[in-house]
């Protein structure tokens, strides 16, 4: 899959372009709605043996559209959302970057340069995706902003119990810690990445030695609590535990710490990175009455993980 990170304006020909069929929008999460826009993309390329594409934006819009919001936490951080799209078939990606010349742009300018400009001849958007200044273009004036030169394919809301599937929801859930529905949503398992570093190593005295993980801000983290998660490392999988909180047994702190223990494994992790995928809310996190209080629940927290995965 090619990678192709514009500026406004880009500087790639038409002429050097292929014909491409291409699916727009910012798809954070990736979500099964998003998936069927992109893979309409894809089946239409593929029957009329034209390019397949995806063009996405970067940073989110409300970071350069709204002065207050100076970071956001990503569903799918930019790396991940890339990860998808290749698994997803694709042939390219424009990743194009958000700013304030972009997002001035009228429709009719923005269409020319991003989609007849670079040789697209369909694109597939959901119902809801808007483009130009101030959001002016729509799915109903694409059609005359494109002309006879750009055709156009309209994917409608997909919903999942009455409710569209959006990133919205599935953040909400996220924050929630309703790991099952938002893992619904996504059309496949919640997921983060880190790397292990030293942390207390607390866990080991206790008969549940922990990965320490140092997690990008970019994530988007479960509520505070234990859930019951699948670890990929070095492509081996592991089934686990793991623990989102301030460690109040121990210490008073308002360090976030993301902690986790894997059933059956004694490997030294320092360094390496792992990917951690959410599957289950087992319960919040408690300041329990000494250390063997806390020994009892990891032990029945474990059973019921393992419980959960058999």
């Amino acid at each position: 899959m090619e990678i192709y990170e514009l500026q406004h304006p880009h500087t790639l020909k038409y002429q050097d372009l292929p014909e491409t069929v291409l699916a727009v929008g910012y798809f954070d999460g990736v979500h099964r709605g998003h998936q069927e826009v992109i893979r309409t993309a894809k089946q239409i390329a593929d029957e009329t043996g034209r390019t397949s594409a995806v063009m996405t934006f970067h940073p989110h819009p409300s970071v350069v559209l709204k002065k207050e919001t100076q970071h956001v936490k990503y569903i799918t951080p930019l790396e991940d959302k890339i990860k998808v799209f290749e698994d997803l078939g694709i042939d390219r990606v424009y990743l194009v970057e958000f700013n304030k010349d972009l997002a001035g742009l009228l429709p009719q300018d923005f269409v020319n340069h991003y989609f007849i400009g670079l040789h697209v001849s369909h694109v597939v958007a959901g119902f809801d995706f808007t483009y130009g200044r101030m959001g002016k273009g729509t799915m109903d004036t694409l059609p005359t902003h494109g002309g006879e030169q750009l055709s156009q394919t309209v994917v409608s809301k997909v919903t999942e119990h009455e409710k569209k599937i959006s990133s919205t929801l599935i953040r909400e859930s996220i924050k929630e810690g309703n790991i099952s529905l938002a893992n619904e949503l996504l059309g496949r398992p919640y997921q983060i990445r880190g790397t292990v570093v030293t942390g207390d190593q607390r866990g080991r005295t206790i008969g549940f030695p922990t990965a320490n993980l140092s997690v990008s801000e970019d994530y988007l983290l479960p509520k505070v609590g234990v859930y019951a998660v699948r670890v990929v490392h070095n492509n081996s999988s592991y089934y686990g535990m793991a623990n989102i909180g301030y460690k109040p047994t121990f210490q008073d702190t308002k360090v976030l710490s993301v902690e986790i223990n894997l059933f059956d494994f004694e490997a030294d992790l320092y360094g390496e990175e792992l990917t951690v995928e959410w599957h289950a809310f087992i319960r919040d996190e408690v300041k329990f009455n000494g250390v063997d209080h806390l020994i009892d629940q990891l032990q029945k927290d474990e059973a019921e993980i393992r419980n959960f995965f058999a």
